[in-house]
């Protein structure tokens, strides 16, 4: 039913834990982002943003033509309006869930992700970035433990896809210099979460599109990565 374009990234992962939660027949089309995958024209003509994950809805709810959706935000929400699962339908539940969603697209995964790139990747130290990018993580962080302080789920008592996109930015914390014993009800939920089987199961399947555990980021692929412009957008 629905083709997933996709690289073991934590931004990817979100889209494989939704899929194993929900039980929906998915097949992967490997974009690796290492090699320059995300620019190949047929990928482009629905995802124009040369990232991915991206899908294509084989069977839309309306019965026309493939959907093909861009952005993992988009593609989770999507995803469950199609199958009625993981985003409350009430109002006061929605807005919620909506809201701490929009948290991860717009606030977690980017200050985790410069963090990744200015203390992992950056050609050349800049303690300033650095300083600036480990401490809001950890702000987010604190803000997510406020939060799972009186609340088993990001969105409330059920787990919802507030959680599936924020998870995987949390998986690598040690790199990101967090330590989660000073986040115990973020520990508590991250912990919860890596065990259940719909989890287990999408880092084992996303795994076996890298084999070899090819770092995706290495000398060669920085320039894929790192080098874009709004002339790479206009070729």
């Amino acid at each position: 039913m629905i083709d997933l374009y996709f690289w073991p990234t934590p931004n990817g992962h979100k889209i494989t834990i939704f899929l194993e939660e929900a039980g929906l027949d998915y097949s992967f089309k490997p974009v690796n982002i290492s090699t320059g995958d995300q620019f190949k024209p047929e990928f482009l003509a629905f995802s124009p943003n040369n990232r991915m994950p991206a899908i294509i809805d084989n069977a839309p709810a309306d019965g026309g033509e493939p959907i093909g959706v861009f952005e993992s935000g988009a593609i989770l929400v999507y995803l469950a309006e199609k199958t009625g699962r993981f985003l409350p339908s009430d109002v006061r539940g929605r807005k919620t869930v909506l809201e701490w969603l929009f948290w991860q697209v717009g606030g977690l995964g980017p200050m985790a992700g410069q963090n990744h790139h200015f203390v992992q990747y950056a050609p050349e130290r800049i303690p300033y970035a650095m300083e600036r990018y480990v401490k809001e993580t950890g702000r987010l962080y604190g803000v997510m433990d406020k939060r799972l302080a009186d609340n088993e789920f990001l969105g409330g008592a059920e787990l919802s896809i507030a959680d599936m996109a924020s998870y995987p930015w949390i998986v690598p914390h040690e790199r990101q210099q967090q330590d989660l014993d000073n986040f115990p009800h973020l520990k508590r939920w991250f912990e919860a979460i890596k065990e259940r089987p719909a989890v287990v199961r999408a880092y084992e399947k996303g795994q076996e599109i890298n084999p070899n555990r090819t770092p995706t980021v290495n000398e060669d692929s920085k320039k894929i990565l790192f080098g874009q412009s709004a002339d790479t957008v206009k070729r």
